[in-house]
């Protein structure tokens, strides 16, 4: 949607004169409507399709889901919309604790079911949490986030996962239906909007990886190296393109979804830690072999994202909610 003249008279007048047309044109910005492209071209098929209930833990794979503006769907079960948290209502992931890969969730109605070798199977009913739970601040990227606490159980289970204290750890449910707020720096160079962001990604709802593009990488390491798409967490796992033909896309579509590609997927350590295993790789691979060639490439963003190679997409939806997607559907790229 845009603003209209009455509109753009008021936020003028309440920005002031200085810095009010730059204030009005990065509003507008944010609410014009985005012109989709009318051509697309075949480029290939949706080979893998993931959700991650648990920010950091395993993903649940699954043959058909639901597209939202908080991320994929499945009923209950929801793209990232649970997280850990330490004893300050701080975010945890896998970077530090690595044995949250291997902790298994799994939704079915309103049950969550946890499951990690070697420990008791645990159950949390999410109906009964925002039934009985009222929503509390936690921090996600320094930004405040809604949550609702999970209870006692989850969170000595998770406590003694971790090897910590019974109460050092707290299992938390996203208690919002809209995106989170957006930190201020986040959107210097990229177009992501305040209804981009989803409950916990790192950044947007929606990531795609080019399963060529990791084959490619594989050629590179060595064997004892090679990686999967796991190893990039993402949402989507494209087969039938070229290696890094996506670096070339602006918009994506999958069944009736439409996606804009808003910022190449920036690679961390997490990308070095054995999705089966939860163990660091010796060599700091396949970062470090991403580093030598998968650089950003405009100097003003580098200065900014720093040694941070790209690997995969990142993606928000642009058409409207509520439509599905499924295994071997077709993808399209403009």
């Amino acid at each position: 949607m845009s603003i209209q003249g009455s509109s753009l008279t008021a936020v003028v007048a309440t920005a002031g004169v200085v810095g009010a047309a730059y204030y009005v044109y990065n509003i507008y910005k944010e609410y014009q409507k985005i012109e989709l492209p009318k051509v697309w071209n075949e480029v290939g098929t949706l080979k893998d399709l993931y959700v991650y209930p648990i920010k950091s833990c395993a993903p649940v794979i699954l043959k058909t889901v639901e597209c939202t503006t908080l991320g994929l769907r499945d009923g209950w079960l929801r793209d990232r919309v649970l997280m850990v948290v330490d004893d300050k209502n701080n975010f945890i992931t896998a970077r530090a604790y690595p044995q949250l890969l291997l902790v298994h969730p799994l939704i079915r109605n309103s049950i969550l079911t946890l499951n990690y070798n070697g420990m008791e199977t645990l159950h949390v009913n999410l109906a009964e949490v925002i039934a009985l739970q009222k929503p509390q601040p936690a921090q996600v990227w320094g930004v405040t986030v809604p949550v609702y606490y999970c209870g006692w159980e989850a969170s000595e289970w998770f406590s003694r996962l971790l090897n910590k204290t019974a109460d050092s750890f707290r299992l938390m449910y996203y208690a919002s239906q809209n995106s989170r707020n957006l930190k201020s720096t986040t959107n210097k160079f990229f177009k992501i909007t305040k209804k981009d962001t989803g409950a916990f990604p790192d950044e947007v709802a929606f990531n795609l990886i080019n399963q060529a593009s990791v084959d490619d990488l594989n050629t590179r390491l060595d064997e004892d190296c090679h990686v999967t798409p796991r190893n990039f967490r993402p949402n989507f796992v494209l087969t039938g393109a070229k290696p890094y033909e996506e670096d070339n896309w602006k918009f994506i579509k999958i069944g009736n979804n439409v996606f804009e590609i808003v910022k190449p997927c920036l690679r961390c350590i997490l990308t070095t830690i054995d999705p089966e295993t939860g163990v660091y790789n010796a060599k700091t691979e396949p970062l470090k072999m991403l580093k030598t060639y998968r650089q950003i490439e405009n100097p003003e963003i580098r200065r900014t994202t720093g040694s941070s190679p790209r690997m995969g997409l990142q993606m928000v939806l642009r058409s409207e909610p509520g439509n599905t997607i499924s295994l071997n559907d077709t993808i399209y790229a403009a």
